[in-house]
């Protein structure tokens, strides 16, 4: 009796261990995007300190075997993999990846569609321009009109200025709240692959500015704790959620954590803290990230 007892408990053992090795599995298989985001900060560095273009390639096209590719903002990764790759006559997928890269840039695509040197990579690859535009038109075909339409009507509310007081008003963030709520029950989190970055009236819909007003009121904690899945699933860049995070700091005078908000001498003052909690939500060191700020404020200058 005995013996079967024991038999059972090592086969139940077992199973268990199996179950957790699995689930362990599934977390890891693609899902986390605060590691696809370390990861493109590493192979970043490696070009832009070490001009080690080759080893990045390589590392790139690993990385986006494992992961759906974005095209962040300054980073760029996607579409510099595939310029990079282009120059050192290395296959990064041709047309497919070159699709692939449209949905990508398409929220910015009333800049993008300057870019000349964009329109030349196509081409040489077989795709004209007016294919190009006729993929663009079907990504905003493809988005949700309804939450486009709901977050229209947000964006426009969030900006809106109290008539007795001269400044926004709180209940419009409130109400704004509660529409983030919703989507977030029903639809997920309104990333620029589900609404855009600006409505075909000229709306301008930039999430990292809507986030930042959740930070002055009473729902903070709840958006900061179940907005961290969302950057961990790919559809809330890092940079945006941090923005939020550091306003409450800034409202409340608490101690920086991710220091987008701070002064030099209070970076300078916890940089090993705001370093590592930086890393932990997917973001470079603040030192990187200001050389990269300063080389894309330069290139554009240079560009005008």
């Amino acid at each position: 009796m005995n013996s079967c007892i024991k038999k059972e408990y090592q086969i139940i053992g077992f199973f268990l261990v199996i179950s957790f090795f699995s689930m362990t599995s599934c977390r890891n298989n693609g899902s986390d995007y605060i590691s696809y985001y370390n990861s493109v900060n590493s192979i970043d560095s490696i070009y832009r300190m070490k001009n080690d273009t080759l080893t990045a390639i390589k590392k790139f096209k690993k990385l986006f075997r494992n992961f759906e590719p974005r095209n962040d903002e300054r980073m760029e990764e996607y579409e510099n993999y595939i310029k990079f790759s282009d120059k050192y006559d290395k296959n990064f997928g041709g047309k497919k990846s070159l699709y692939k890269l449209i949905p990508l840039v398409a929220p910015y695509w009333k800049f993008k569609r300057e870019d000349t040197d964009f329109f030349k990579l196509y081409k040489k690859y077989g795709i004209d321009s007016i294919t190009v535009e006729q993929k663009v038109a079907e990504w905003k075909k493809s988005l949700n009109k309804q939450l486009i339409d709901s977050f229209r009507i947000a964006f426009i509310r969030d900006q809106a200025i109290d008539s007795t007081t001269g400044q926004q008003s709180l209940n419009n963030f409130r109400k704004n709240a509660a529409l983030l709520k919703w989507t977030l029950t029903n639809y997920g989190y309104p990333s620029m692959q589900k609404i855009g970055l600006e409505t075909e009236e000229g709306v301008f819909m930039p999430m990292l500015l809507y986030l930042n007003h959740m930070a002055q009121i009473e729902d903070y904690e709840y958006f900061k704790t179940k907005l961290v899945d969302y950057v961990r699933s790919g559809d809330l860049p890092p940079r945006d959620y941090v923005e939020m995070v550091e306003r409450y700091v800034q409202i409340n005078h608490l101690k920086p954590v991710y220091g987008v908000k701070s002064t030099d001498e209070e970076i300078i003052k916890d940089s090993a803290n705001i370093n590592r909690n930086r890393r932990l939500i997917g973001l470079q060191s603040f030192k990187v990230r200001r050389n990269i700020t300063k080389e894309f404020l330069k290139n554009n200058s240079t560009k005008k």
